[in-house]
């Protein structure tokens, strides 16, 4: 392509280095070009929130004009930014390489409390714009108090370091980008797959005029990745169903692999509504985001009454999700757990390198045990229920297993662990999951500090659902009870899925072994 090209851009320091990440791009491949700025509606109007500020396109709809009229040749832009619908005559011609799209969580040091989800003190203000966000913050922590905050990314950390805020939420992506030092913040990172971020979040999008083929062919050839243009197509189009723009509550995440789709929807009618969740798989992406929607629809039947093998506090947001929906919740325990140990032996502690916890029992009964670590071990857990008791002991969790396959698990933390002392609180009876995994070089140490009996009663249940929490729960409740016709079953993980197998019970498996989990697999059974 022999012609210079001039680039579209807003004028901000993320905008700029998009801008110039694509005119480098071009460059590679013997093409110059340069860069205008073009201010926006969205960068003009900044004491306003996105729900205040009419119409869609706050961030794009100056640059798509100046494209229609010729002034530059293409429009580098955000794709999450961008209309699910473009304007006459303009298309995307390429789409880049996917940045992490997980959220970050900086809070001021001296706002820090590992006691609570997040490791953000109680009812600390946290500042966001994004109605999506805020949702699903207040979804995690209902005591958070959530404040506009608005300006570009350097901007926004300024306000956080002047105290006006005690934590801000901003993209990994734009953080990276910018190579911004965020060592003065506790950083929590919050992946994709558990705060939902929002559609084609962390991707660019190069947009040219439909006529200009020439341009395209080229883009299509040297800058464009079909795989994630495949996935984004996909989140976008479930926007576009909803109806959707900045401003909506709406968080939506594909990943494709090995020919499945997998994807992460959270949904809310505003910035403080309790979000509805859905994780769904396919093999096609055909009628994908239609049958995404139709789970939302105000139509649809939910279970009248849910059974799970534990105790839900009447906060938790397990609780708070169902009964959002006028589920009813049959919550207890088919087995009750007991302490084998009253004193815990020092030399145990000796030269521990790491202390893993497979259930939130087991980190229980454990720190009941007050130990006292001559040098402080990291920590690993299964499931962010374990890991919210860890955090209740006043421990970070240096690994958190998310995966219901625990051989997955296994598999992630003895490559961490090799060589170390791993000492394994837990059951009388283990199932030594994770320990099967470790190599020779790692060192296992079982330390039984509680036993496993059934409850006194082992009552049935007429719920549409039956959750169970552990491969004891299935064992006890089907020793004394049958599944009936129009019953259902979730599975925490893949070992209670196996001790189902056994007693050949058809069940459905959640995306990851916690309260957000097996509310999403509910908000997905259709009854």
């Amino acid at each position: 392509m022999d012609r210079k090209l001039i680039i579209g851009t807003r004028g901000s320091e993320l905008a700029l280095w998009q801008a110039n990440f694509v005119k480098q791009q071009l460059a590679d491949h013997g093409v110059t070009a340069e860069l205008k700025i073009i201010k926006t509606q969205g960068d003009r109007i900044l004491n306003l929130s996105f729900d205040k500020l009419e119409g869609k396109g706050f961030f794009t709809k100056e640059l798509e004009e100046e494209l229609q009229a010729g002034k530059i040749d293409l429009a580098v832009h955000s794709h999450k930014d961008l209309p699910t619908e473009h304007p006459p005559g303009l298309i995307i011609a390429a789409v880049s390489e996917r940045e992490d799209p997980s959220e970050l969580l900086l809070i001021l040091k001296d706002c820090v409390d590992v006691r609570h989800k997040l490791s953000v003190k109680y009812g600390a203000t946290v500042g966001t714009s994004s109605n999506r966000r805020k949702a699903q913050l207040l979804a995690l922590r209902p005591d958070l108090e959530i404040k506009d905050l608005r300006g570009n990314v350097p901007t926004r950390i300024n306000k956080l370091r002047g105290e006006s805020y005690d934590a801000i939420m901003l993209a990994k992506a734009g953080v990276s980008r910018l190579k911004i030092d965020l060592s003065e913040f506790h950083v929590e990172e919050l992946k994709p797959t558990e705060f939902v971020p929002a559609p084609a979040q962390g991707a660019l999008a190069i947009q040219i005029r439909e006529n200009d083929t020439g341009l395209y062919n080229f883009l299509q050839q040297y800058l464009h990745y079909p795989q994630v243009a495949e996935e984004l197509a996909v989140e976008r189009n479930v926007l576009k169903q909803f109806g959707g723009g900045c401003h909506m509550p709406l968080g939506c995440y594909c990943r494709k692999q090995d020919g499945i789709y997998r994807v992460f929807t959270s949904k809310a009618d505003s910035g403080e509504e309790l979000p509805d969740r859905l994780f769904i798989t396919a093999g096609t992406s055909n009628g994908l985001p239609e049958k995404i929607v139709s789970y939302y629809q105000p139509e649809r039947k939910f279970p009248d009454k849910v059974f799970i093998s534990r105790d839900i506090s009447a906060h938790s947001y397990f609780r708070r999700v169902l009964e959002k929906h006028k589920i009813e919740i049959e919550d207890r325990s088919l087995i009750r757990t007991v302490p084998i140990m009253t004193i815990l032996n020092p030399h145990i502690l000796k030269d521990v390198d790491w202390v893993f916890f497979t259930s939130k029992n087991a980190v229980e009964h454990f720190f009941q045990l007050q130990p006292k670590f001559v040098q402080k071990p990291k920590f690993g857990v299964i499931g962010s229920g374990s890991e919210d008791m860890l955090r209740r002991n006043g421990y970070f969790a240096d690994f958190v297993g998310d995966n219901t396959d625990t051989a997955v698990v296994g598999k992630e933390f003895s490559a961490l662990c090799q060589g170390c002392t791993v000492l394994f609180p837990g059951a009388d009876s283990p199932m030594r999951s994770i320990q099967r995994c470790l190599d020779a070089e790692t060192k296992i140490v079982d330390l039984p500090v509680y036993e496993t009996l059934p409850a006194e009663q082992v009552a049935g249940s007429c719920a549409e659902v039956l959750v169970f929490t552990s491969p004891s729960n299935v064992a006890v409740y089907f020793e004394h009870h049958l599944l009936e016709n129009h019953q259902q079953i979730i599975a925490i993980g893949k070992s209670t899925g196996k001790k189902l197998d056994e007693l050949n019970m058809p069940y459905k498996l959640p995306f990851s072994p916690d309260e957000v989990g097996l509310a999403e697999a509910v908000f997905g059974i259709n009854v």
